[in-house]
C-alpha cells in the first residue's frame, strides 16, 4: 500500500471550494484532471457522511441522519457521491474516515469500510479524530474563542474535546458527563442541544461533516503533520455485551 497521497497546493478552504450546505447534495461537476482525489466518510455519530475531494474543491457530499443504518446506507452514500463527482472508485487515490470517539456500531462501520477500501484499491487510508473534523467547522461561529466539542455517547455522556480558538486541540478526546465541562462559551457538535443546561452557547455544526474532514486532511498533509491510521477510539466498552457463561447454581 502507498505510505503517503501529495495534495495540491491551494488556497484555504471557502465556498469558492464548491464547499456544500450541511445536508445538501452538491451540483454535479465533471472530474476534472488532478493527481488527488480523496474519499473521505464518517459514521461515528448519527450522520452517515461521505464527500469527494479533489484537492481543491469539494466536487459532490452527502450527510444523512439515521443512528441505527450506518451499515446499510454508508456505501450507497459512498457510490452516490463518486457518480455526483463524475468520478469511479477506481479513481480514488486515498481514503480518510472519522475515528470518533463514538459508540462502537456506528464507529466501526467506517472504520472496516475504509480499511477494506484501501486494501481493494490499494492506496493509503488515514484516520482523524471526528471531534477534530466537528471543531474545524465551527472555527467561523467560535470567533476565535475557545470552544468545546461535545457529541452524543449515550448514557448520559458525551465524548468531548477542548480548542483553542484556531482549532488547536488542548484537551480530550474523553467520555464523560456533561456537567463541568463548562456552562460559559461556545460548545460544537450535539451535546449542548442534548444538554443545554450543561453547556454555553451552542454553536453549527452539530454533527460532523466528511467535507471539512476531507478539508483538514489536506491542511495537515500541507503542513507536515503526520496523519494517524484508521484505528476507532471507543474510550469505553460497547453497549451490547455477549453474555457470559451461566451462573452455577449450587443445591440447597
Amino acid at each position: 500500500m502507498p505510505a503517503s497521497a501529495t495534495f495540491p497546493a491551494s488556497a484555504q478552504p471557502s465556498s469558492e471550494h464548491g464547499l456544500p450546505d450541511s445536508g445538501q447534495a452538491a451540483p454535479l461537476y465533471h472530474l476534472r484532471w488532478s493527481t488527488v482525489l480523496l474519499l473521505a466518510f464518517d459514521t461515528a455519530t448519527p450522520a452517515i457522511t461521505a464527500a469527494v475531494y479533489d484537492g481543491e474543491r469539494v466536487l459532490a457530499e452527502s450527510t444523512i441522519l439515521d443512528a441505527r443504518r450506518h451499515g446499510e446506507l454508508l456505501m450507497p452514500s459512498i457510490t452516490g457521491v463518486l457518480g455526483q463527482a463524475g468520478a469511479a472508485m477506481q479513481d480514488v487515490t486515498a481514503v480518510v474516515t472519522g475515528t470518533g470517539p463514538g459508540p462502537y456500531t456506528g464507529l466501526r462501520v467506517g472504520v472496516v469500510t475504509a480499511r477494506v477500501l484501501g486494501t481493494a484499491l490499494d492506496v493509503p487510508v488515514y484516520g482523524v479524530c471526528t471531534l477534530d473534523a466537528i471543531a474545524r467547522a465551527a472555527l467561523a461561529a467560535a470567533a476565535g474563542r475557545e470552544f468545546l466539542v461535545a457529541t452524543d455517547a449515550r448514557r448520559k455522556e458525551v465524548y468531548w474535546a477542548r480548542y483553542t480558538g484556531d482549532g488547536q486541540r488542548i484537551g480530550g478526546p474523553a467520555a464523560g458527563p456533561p456537567a463541568g465541562l463548562g456552562t460559559a462559551g461556545p460548545v460544537a457538535g450535539e451535546g449542548p442541544w442534548l444538554y443545554p443546561a450543561d453547556f454555553g452557547e451552542p454553536i453549527e455544526p452539530r454533527y460532523p461533516s466528511a467535507s471539512w474532514l476531507a478539508i483538514l486532511t489536506k491542511e495537515r498533509m500541507q503542513a507536515g503533520q503526520s496523519l494517524g491510521p484508521a484505528e476507532p477510539q471507543y474510550l469505553r466498552r460497547p453497549d451490547a455485551q455477549v453474555p457470559g457463561p451461566p451462573k452455577r447454581v449450587s443445591a440447597a
